[in-house]
C-alpha cells in the first residue's frame, strides 16, 4: 500500500489518473488542483508517489518538483505533461523526476510506471 498524490489543475486529468490506479490494492489517494494545494497536501501527507502535472496556473510543476525534492529526496515524482520539449524533459530529469508520461496518459503506461515506483518503494522497506 502506498500513499499517492495526483496533482493536476484539470479535474478530468485527475480523474483519468485516479481511474487507472487499482482500487483493490489499498492505496491512500489524495488530489490537488493547483500548486499551492499540492505543496500543502504533500507536506502533510508525505506521499510515496506523486503524479505531477507541469503546466498549472499558479505554479509550474518543475518549481514544485524542485522545492519538494529538496526536503523529500526519497519521494517519487511521475511527471504528466503535454510539454514534450527536450529541454523540459531534461530539466525534469535533472530535478529527479522518476519518469515522464505524455498527456493524455494511456492506462497501461500509468500502470507500468506505478508498478515500477511501487517496486522501488518495496525495495526500500525490505
Amino acid at each position: 500500500m502506498a500513499k499517492i498524490l495526483i496533482v493536476d489543475d484539470s479535474i478530468v486529468a485527475r480523474m483519468s489518473v485516479k481511474g487507472c490506479i487499482p482500487k483493490d490494492q489499498g492505496h491512500a489517494l489524495a488530489e490537488a488542483g493547483n500548486g499551492a494545494t499540492a505543496i500543502e497536501i504533500f507536506r502533510t501527507m508525505s506521499p510515496d508517489i506523486t503524479f505531477l502535472d507541469l503546466t498549472m496556473p499558479d505554479r509550474h510543476g518543475l518549481d514544485i518538483l524542485e522545492e519538494l525534492r529538496q526536503d523529500f529526496p526519497e519521494a517519487i515524482f511521475i511527471i504528466l505533461s503535454a510539454d514534450t520539449q527536450k529541454q523540459t524533459r531534461e530539466r525534469a530529469e535533472q530535478l529527479g523526476a522518476f519518469s515522464i508520461i505524455g498527456k493524455p496518459p494511456v492506462k497501461e503506461t500509468i500502470l507500468s510506471e506505478l508498478s515500477r515506483a511501487l517496486a522501488v518503494i518495496g525495495g526500500r522497506t525490505s
